[in-house]
């Protein structure tokens, strides 16, 4: 049967407390009130598709990237307009060169609809593994509730039929045309409509009508699950409200992570679906909803093989693992909300699509070579990022043309060497620039980010992250920085 076979998740570093967003406003837009808690925040050169690629590299902590057939990525905040993005976070996350690959946007729910997808495929015999990542970063207007309540994230999960750790017992939709909450294309920020249109009309009616269809036809009552998830929306009190009045306890709700992460749109549910995984146990029925645009609804049954699957960050090693930003207009330099004076230093190179073309193998998988004769490991960045024309002498026994293909992005290291920055032009300064020794041969030079710079040493452990580094003419180029090792 169809079913989950791993998960894992994202939670950026960096939190917000939001008694610093009441305090920059003075309450301005607020209503008077300071919602409680924190946010996480995606640092400046994160996106949805970083985001992405991290939750994805959690979920396949077991597995081959080769074995799996597709790639379904959801979001509203998707880069481009007319360009994949699961192109790009498939090529970043080495899947192979046959993978089916497509984006879901438009609702909020498109993670749950790239599920149902996903498992068709599945159930047809189309595609034995299926990836279904989501993640968001919203842009909310400055002062209002919005801005307090969104937090960026992400999660995936992996679907097949083979070593399922939690079967899909079944499942229940329903379409609805219901303008609650929207973001035209000409519009920069998220909109809503008032409260009671969109708690009252449209949550609290839309969302328990498929939670129930899905119970019903299961012949299933609220007491026969040990946990029940569904997303919230910013007014928490909607999502209390409605698990009252569908008959569960305080107890199976599953925690919305509103006061630790607050609302990550697209990849709310399913962020919340691999926390209640993590603490699932064999046996345990678990109701999974999602809502946008209508809802989905499903009955997820957990099998013994959940064990296998633990040594991963999810959710608990990423809520246990951050830093505070306590300055509000950090937060807007890197929603690039604010403009900054740029250094006096000639422009960048304008990007090169054929150079992106040439070199994508060393850009956005971190590929570089690893000598037959001698097995050592070599990394030349590509000439974009300052790198040399591609390799074909081993700098160690000098064979010729004896290289291989050897990966860079999943391997640990130390920091060689470094620098601080305080000139260039960085939404969070310093820019600090890193040479790192990989575990098991290797060096490269690399930017380091979520760094603390009086924290910076010689020694310290690193790792890799797929991060964005700059947009120019309309590419979003992205390429792996090093960062302290996040635990």
């Amino acid at each position: 049967m169809a079913g989950i076979t791993s998960y894992g998740a994202y939670i950026p570093l960096h939190r917000l407390p939001r008694t610093e967003l009441f305090r920059a406003w003075s309450g301005i837009g607020m209503l008077g009130m300071s919602v409680p808690g924190e946010k996480a925040i995606a640092s400046y050169d994160e996106d949805c598709v970083t985001m992405a690629v991290a939750a994805i590299i959690d979920c396949m902590s077991n597995t081959d990237p080769k074995t799996i057939d597709g790639l379904f990525f959801a979001s509203t905040t998707h880069p481009y307009s007319e360009k994949q993005s699961s192109a790009i976070i498939a090529a970043a996350v080495d899947l192979g060169r046959n993978v089916r690959a497509a984006d879901f946007a438009g609702s909020l729910r498109t993670g749950t609809i790239a599920i149902t997808a996903a498992i068709d495929a599945i159930k047809a015999k189309s595609a034995k593994s299926i990836m279904v990542a989501a993640a968001d970063a919203r842009p909310a207007a400055p002062s209002g509730l919005m801005e307090q309540g969104f937090g960026d994230g992400g999660a995936a999960i992996l679907l097949g039929d083979k070593d399922v750790i939690a079967t899909v017992e079944g499942s229940y939709s329903i379409c609805d045309e219901f303008s609650g909450v929207w973001r035209a294309h000409t519009d920069t920020f998220v909109r809503s409509w008032e409260d009671r249109m969109v708690l009252d009309k449209g949550y609290s009616e839309i969302l328990p009508e498929a939670i129930t269809g899905v119970m019903n036809k299961l012949n299933l009552k609220a007491s026969d699950f040990a946990k029940a998830v569904y997303d919230s929306p910013l007014d928490v009190r909607a999502h209390i409200k409605l698990s009252k009045s569908l008959g569960f306890d305080a107890a199976q709700v599953q925690d919305t992570m509103f006061m630790q992460v607050g609302n990550t749109g697209t990849a709310q549910s399913m962020m919340m679906l691999v926390a209640a995984l993590e603490e699932a146990k064999a046996g345990d029925k678990i109701l999974f909803a999602s809502y946008g645009n209508g809802a989905d609804a499903f009955v997820i049954e957990v099998s013994q093989f959940i064990e296998i699957v633990r040594d991963r960050r999810g959710i608990k090693a990423h809520l246990a693992s951050k830093r505070m930003v306590n300055n509000y207009e950090t937060y807007l330099r890197w929603r690039g909300l604010i403009p900054l004076e740029p250094a006096q230093r000639p422009e960048l190179t304008p990007t090169s699509i054929s150079a992106l073309r040439r070199d994508r193998k060393a850009i956005l998988p971190l590929y570089g070579v690893k000598c037959r004769k001698c097995g050592t490991p070599e990394y030349r960045p590509p000439a974009w990022a300052g790198g040399r024309a591609p390799a074909r002498i081993c700098v160690i026994c000098q064979a010729k043309d004896q290289f291989e293909d050897y990966k860079f992005a999943d391997k640990k290291g130390k920091l060689f060497n470094f620098t601080h920055d305080y000139i260039a032009t960085t939404p969070d300064p310093p820019a600090t620039n890193v040479i790192i020794d990989f575990d098991g041969g290797g060096r490269g030079m690399f930017d380091f980010t979520d760094r603390d710079p009086d924290k910076v040493a010689v020694g310290m452990p690193v790792e890799m992250t797929f991060r964005k580094l700059f947009f120019d003419r309309g590419i979003h180029n992205y390429y792996w920085k090093a960062r302290p090792v996040r635990v």
